[in-house]
């Protein structure tokens, strides 16, 4: 019999919310994250055709730690995707009122995804070094831009000493990591898993190279109308930047201490496109078959699942193709599902995508509220399925599924139920 696993603590480090209150109240509100750059009129940003993005503003690590020693290290030794990171674990820790030192840390694992890593520090570094030279280099370079940091700082902070894990498969990152969390638990190698994704690429490197590739939106309008995924002004998405981190537990373990549980992860599937790079399967058939098996592992009908949280981009392939693959896995039941995207609120999250969307799940399932669609204005015959557009929705949720789609052809689904 499979082991049971529930999410008993989650930590949000959004641009539309840090923490659970301000996270959840603000996607209910129908809240856009996103808005113009900061340093955009900076002369490294001068170059670059793209000024918006799901930017966290006023972000320190000292909000959070009151360490002197420890803030110093976090500013020297981590690029902010890590630092993003442990914040997110120290809110996902706190909230599942994990105490480790009562508990044997060689059974708690930490497996974080992240699509891209350290890119700031790869950028900052390359040009110190060829403005000034190999000397003036930081010797921090490598430590602060290996996509494996923030979990290997997560368990350093903590003391866990489980197995500690990156996944990087592009925007799947983050949800491929909660997968492989899941089942890390169900081979009795865990009792717990701190686990989630984590991004910070918005700058004029990454920016540039996804603008140039017609990635991201250029539409006209204000920049939180930009993101509008499944309406036919959809053109690109927008780039956002956070973390949310989560404990996974084994269900006994979590009864044993008297946990809350948010909701219960009882499956996950995973496939490859095999046919782009960055296209979509052109009959949605990778997103598809990771639904199948998300809903075969999780031993649940089709006909069960309420809500989809959707990868739901913005650009115009991903969105048609998404809604293509649901269709094919639910059939005439796909009409009859409520369907949404949080990144027409936060943008993008690339690795926190998923995580993003398993938050969103949690909270829909113990709370009975689905978030919407905001910017939905022109349907799409081609997206013709229930986006619940523009306002949230009060909706006894049983059962959801959280879909993330890669670049790679990476597609990966879990499954999310009510606990009983």
């Amino acid at each position: 019999m499979k082991k049971r696993v529930v999410i008993t603590g989650i930590g949000p480090v959004t641009n539309v919310g840090i923490g659970n209150l301000d996270f959840w109240s603000n996607l209910k509100a129908g809240k856009s994250g996103v808005s113009r750059i900061q340093s955009a009129d900076s002369d490294e940003w001068k170059a670059i055709d793209i000024s918006i993005a799901g930017e966290i503003k006023d972000f320190s690590p000292e909000k959070y730690f009151n360490d002197p020693k420890l803030i110093k290290s976090m500013q020297k030794d981590m690029d902010k995707v890590t630092q993003f990171a442990v914040v997110a674990a120290k809110l996902a820790i706190e909230d599942a009122s994990l105490d480790f030192t009562t508990m044997n840390t060689e059974r708690v694992s930490t497996f974080v995804g992240t699509g891209i890593g350290g890119i700031n520090t790869t950028c900052n570094d390359q040009i110190i070094m060829l403005k000034y030279g190999q000397k003036k280099m930081g010797v921090r370079s490598i430590i602060r831009l290996m996509p494996n940091a923030p979990s290997g700082y997560i368990g350093i902070l903590w003391g866990l000493k489980g197995r500690a894990k990156n996944d990087s498969t592009a925007c799947a990152s983050g949800l491929d990591s909660m997968l492989d969390a899941l089942n890390w638990i169900r081979l009795d190698k865990a009792d717990i898993v701190i686990t989630g994704g984590t991004e910070c690429t918005i700058n004029p490197l990454s920016m540039a190279s996804f603008s140039n590739m017609g990635a991201l939106s250029k539409r006209q309008c204000p920049p939180e109308m930009a993101s509008c995924p499944f309406s036919k002004e959809r053109d690109g998405f927008v780039m956002g930047e956070g973390a949310i981190i989560f404990a996974f537990e084994e269900l006994e373990h979590a009864k044993k201490r008297g946990a809350k549980i948010y909701a219960e992860v009882i499956g996950g599937g995973a496939t490859c496109d095999a046919s782009h790079i960055t296209a979509p399967h052109e009959t949605g058939d990778g997103a598809a078959r990771a639904m199948i098996e998300a809903l075969k592992d999780g031993e649940i009908k089709p006909e069960e699942i309420n809500y989809i949280h959707a990868h739901g981009t913005s650009t115009p392939l991903n969105d048609a193709r998404e809604t293509m693959a649901i269709k094919k896995v639910f059939g005439e039941h796909a009409k009859r599902l409520a369907v949404s995207s949080s990144k027409s609120m936060t943008g993008h999250l690339i690795g926190a995508a998923g995580p993003c969307g398993v938050a969103v799940c949690a909270h829909t399932i113990k709370n009975g509220i689905i978030t919407p669609t905001i910017n939905y204005q022109t349907p799409d015959p081609d997206c013709d399925l229930d986006y619940v557009p523009n306002k949230a929705r009060e909706q006894n949720v049983n059962a959801a599924l959280i879909s993330s789609l890669g670049f790679g052809g990476h597609n990966t689904v879990l499954a999310l139920k009510k606990y009983s």
